[in-house]
């Protein structure tokens, strides 16, 4: 007993003592990230009393006791540390999402929606804002993020999905960034793009976009919109004209309601539920091909672009290139933000996700919310970087915009 009198005191004098809380707070971010160094095992070790797996002393009571009272000092110790660092530097400070398109379309929605709720769940309870800074189909904001931002976790940024890919396998002058260098804190959604053609145009399927000509408006190199109607028109020899350079989607939606477009293709589907459903209840427009890695269940009987592949290296290719969808609503945080507040951002994305009144708020927006966390974006980020060669080489050739 008087060695566990001992250890406490010591415990206490942790808990108080000033030039320890530093390191206990980085102690506790290795230990959620599941990267425990190797001088933190032993103090773990020691705290919760187990040496070989076994708990350390005589009588099963007095186990039980030393094991308890040991992991209470630990909690004691350790928690607020932690909520006092994280809390102190986030207090009365501004967390700013830029946002890579316009005002009105569906990366700005999403950001908006996750900035009402995301301070709530940061320790401080930061003020979040949302910042547009359109420009090249995000790639100002991408390129903005990886060079320029504040690297101190008051940043984060959405943008185009396919934009991140572009290095690897897109053809893009000025990206200015390495995309599995970003800290990624989440994606809100997968998600299902779409063709959609003016109803007045007499495009109702597929097999018309065959033989029909159309004009399709897009945002920018490496956005979807750009993206996927090269592919279509390279794959299938599609008689289609693309014009880009609109600021984002509802600049789009404008062009198509003015008739100097006739569609769209990679519009999220669930960005039209959001925000133009009239247009589907009105049949102005028509539903003629999905883009993603599965079906849409509200689209059964739609044509999916994988499924009309039948090359299997070409297969291979635009299942790369389609890979995208499956971060549909990406943010992201500046390389070299401290790993510590990269945990807490990516612990409020989580929490946000599954915030009650944020989830609410989306359903009542028709704004799907399939969220994949930050951790497993950087894997996939990690993966897709190490694609194939061929593959990689045969989606670059897929992607070369033709006349």
């Amino acid at each position: 007993m008087q060695l566990l009198r001992s250890r406490l005191r010591t415990c206490r004098s942790r808990r108080t003592s000033p030039p320890n809380s530093a390191k206990v707070t980085s102690f506790k971010a290795s230990v959620d990230a599941g990267r425990a160094s190797r001088h933190a095992r032993p103090i773990l070790a020691r705290l919760q009393g187990r040496a070989g797996g076994q708990i350390i002393g005589g009588m099963p009571a007095f186990r039980r006791m030393l094991g308890a009272t040991f992991i209470t000092a630990a909690i004691a110790i350790f928690t607020p540390a932690i909520a006092d660092d994280t809390g102190s530097f986030f207090a009365g400070k501004t967390v700013r999402i830029v946002v890579g398109f316009s005002p009105g379309g569906g990366y700005d929605i999403y950001a908006r929606e996750l900035a009402r709720y995301l301070g709530r769940h940061i320790p401080g309870h930061p003020s979040v804002v949302v910042q547009n800074m359109a420009g090249a189909g995000s790639l100002k904001a991408v390129n903005f993020l990886f060079n320029a931002a504040p690297r101190d976790g008051t940043v984060l940024a959405t943008f185009s999905r396919g934009i991140v890919f572009e290095p690897l396998i897109g053809h893009l002058d000025g990206a200015q960034f390495d995309a599995p260098k970003f800290n990624w804190i989440g994606s809100i959604s997968e998600e299902v793009g779409v063709c959609a053609i003016n109803a007045s145009r007499g495009i109702a399927t597929w097999q018309d976009m065959l033989t029909t000509k159309t004009v399709i408006g897009a945002s920018g190199a490496g956005a979807d919109s750009d993206a996927f109607p090269i592919v279509l028109r390279n794959l299938f020899h599609l008689p289609m004209r693309v014009v880009t350079g609109y600021p984002g989607g509802a600049d789009v939606n404008l062009a198509m309601e003015r008739g100097e477009v006739d569609g769209r293709c990679g519009w999220s589907w669930t960005s039209i539920l959001s925000r133009n459903r009239e247009w589907l209840t009105d049949k102005r427009i028509r539903i003629t091909l999905q883009i993603g890695l599965a079906k849409h269940e509200d689209l059964p009987d739609v044509p999916l672009l994988t499924d009309l592949v039948s090359d299997p290296r070409q297969a291979a290719a635009v299942r790369l290139i389609v890979s995208r969808q499956g971060i549909a609503r990406p943010f992201a945080a500046p390389p070299a933000v401290p790993q510590e507040r990269i945990e807490t951002l990516r612990e409020a994305f989580d929490a946000t996700m599954r915030d009650p009144d944020f989830l609410a708020e989306m359903r009542s927006q028709a704004l799907d919310v399939r969220p994949l966390g930050g951790a497993a974006v950087q894997a996939l980020m990690r993966d897709i970087y190490a694609s194939p060669p061929d593959v990689v080489k045969l989606a670059r050739d897929i992607l070369v915009d033709m006349p």
